[in-house]
């Protein structure tokens, strides 16, 4: 079922303001996949913020265009499903995971910050913790020297409290 120009202009619109407010775009191929894991796909995506959708890519291709994802347009052809993230992970880590339990998923490119990411660089962007757990991480370490610190403190104020009772 083909579109009418308004149509166009309506999806064209959507997908340019999911594309203005992202970091990043995820575009795999899909020819294959049956309804129930697309239906569970698109479930994971929704969990994780990810805007999901499968889309005419010359429609794809003005929606990116002007934008700091032009380098992408050169990568859309052939039957396409897209990731959308404002999470700079989020999309290839939903994509790349799913593409991991299902080989008709076939991860074929992104695009970072205007950066144009191959198969590989995605994969490896979506092995990136996400921002939580990175945070949590720093968060860790910072706590380290203090807790240690008053460990030692404690220690000094135990060995003192032995001392004046002996």
């Amino acid at each position: 079922m083909s579109l009418n120009l308004d149509d166009k202009k309506a999806v064209v619109a959507e997908v340019s303001a999911q594309v203005a407010t992202a970091q990043t775009i995820v575009v795999a191929e899909y020819s294959g996949i049956e309804v129930g894991d697309l239906t569970v796909l698109r479930a994971k995506a929704r969990e994780s913020g990810v805007y999901l959708r499968v889309l005419k890519n010359t429609l794809a291709r003005r929606a990116v265009a002007d934008t700091s994802f032009a380098a992408l347009a050169d990568q859309l052809s052939g039957p396409l499903i897209y990731g959308i993230s404002e999470d700079a992970v989020a999309a290839a880590r939903v994509l790349n995971d799913f593409a991991k339990t299902n080989d008709k998923l076939v991860l074929k490119a992104g695009c970072y910050s205007g950066k144009l990411l191959d198969k590989a660089s995605v994969q490896a962007l979506a092995s990136i913790p996400s921002k939580e757990v990175l945070l949590a991480q720093l968060l860790g370490v910072m706590q380290a020297p203090i807790s240690g610190f008053a460990r030692v403190i404690a220690a000094v104020a135990e060995q003192k409290g032995e001392t004046a009772a002996a």
